[in-house]
């Protein structure tokens, strides 16, 4: 930059100042990025996705049959060709815990769709109509949440009888009164919002106006519930099989897996204990996806 004295007729020169480097800001905007990132969050999303390509592709990661015995190959330890031992017929423990990620997740998944879809429905009619539509399906999640979970369970599998499918919608059952009652309260907050009422007086129809604009901001909250309700589930069916409710041998389930072990615990404790830590890191990954999303929905 030039300046001129006009009274000396002296001038002098001055530098632009600098301005830092494109570069210079890619990386501290990548070092924000780093900073932001959360391992806890990042670990919990790798078990989530490791154990769903065990459901999807359990071939690429043993090639061991999860129903067929080794002769001779009885409660073997750990080793580098059995990684996680044998059982008490001699089936490879790691096949079996791999090719019993789908029976677990998929009844998880089914349970909370049964809940999902029930509990939502059942919490936007009594939230949006109200009346006596909210007093009555209020009453039944009222009496739904009375109950203890399991006792539900049990009854609801005694009716409809023992299998994996049956497992699911009997905890499914028992998540209804959950979602009814968030959902509820979440239509109820959002029907009050100065949006919605100018949807309504621009000349919106219910169910339009309902479709369009309480439904979908509604269900943020509704969301990372499901991830909660996720990783229950998952502890849920595996209860049930552990108890002998869920799916019969010789199905891999996790939760059979940890009932077929536990005679054997002084002996091969890895029988019981490997099953169970993963349910263990399932349920707490899903938990912590779940306070993830909460948070973002807030």
């Amino acid at each position: 930059m030039t300046s001129f004295d006009t009274a000396g007729g002296d001038f002098s020169v001055s530098a632009e100042p600098s301005q830092p480097a494109a570069g210079t800001h890619r990386g501290a905007a990548l070092a924000a990025r780093l900073r932001r990132i959360q391992p806890g969050l990042v670990l919990a999303w790798l078990v989530l996705a490791t154990v769903i390509l065990w459901a999807l592709v359990p071939g690429l990661f043993t090639g061991s049959d999860p129903l067929e015995g080794i002769p001779g190959g009885q409660l073997k330890g750990p080793s580098a060709l059995h990684l996680l031992g044998t059982d008490s017929l001699g089936r490879d423990l790691y096949a079996r815990v791999v090719y019993g990620a789908v029976h677990s997740l998929s009844g998880a998944l089914a349970a909370v769709g049964v809940g999902l879809v029930v509990g939502t429905a059942l919490g936007l009619a009594a939230g949006s109509v109200g009346g006596w539509i909210d007093d009555v399906v209020m009453r039944i999640v009222d009496v739904l949440l009375s109950i203890p979970t399991l006792l539900l369970s049990l009854s609801i599998i005694i009716l409809l009888g023992f299998g994996t499918v049956n497992a699911a919608i009997a905890v499914g059952a028992t998540a209804i009164a959950g979602f009814a009652r968030l959902t509820r309260s979440e239509v109820v907050r959002v029907r009050r919002a100065e949006f919605v009422e100018a949807a309504f007086g621009s000349g919106g129809r219910f169910v339009a106006v309902l479709w369009r604009h309480i439904l979908p901001n509604s269900l943020t909250s509704v969301i990372a519930y499901t991830a909660l309700q996720f990783g229950w589930a998952i502890l849920q069916i595996s209860t049930l099989g552990f108890l002998g409710y869920g799916a019969p041998p010789p199905t891999p389930e996790w939760g059979l897996l940890i009932a077929e072990g536990r005679n054997y615990i002084a002996t091969a404790w890895w029988l019981t204990a490997v099953p169970g830590l993963i349910v263990v890191a399932v349920v707490l990954s899903a938990n912590r996806i779940s306070q993830s999303l909460g948070r973002n929905a807030a």
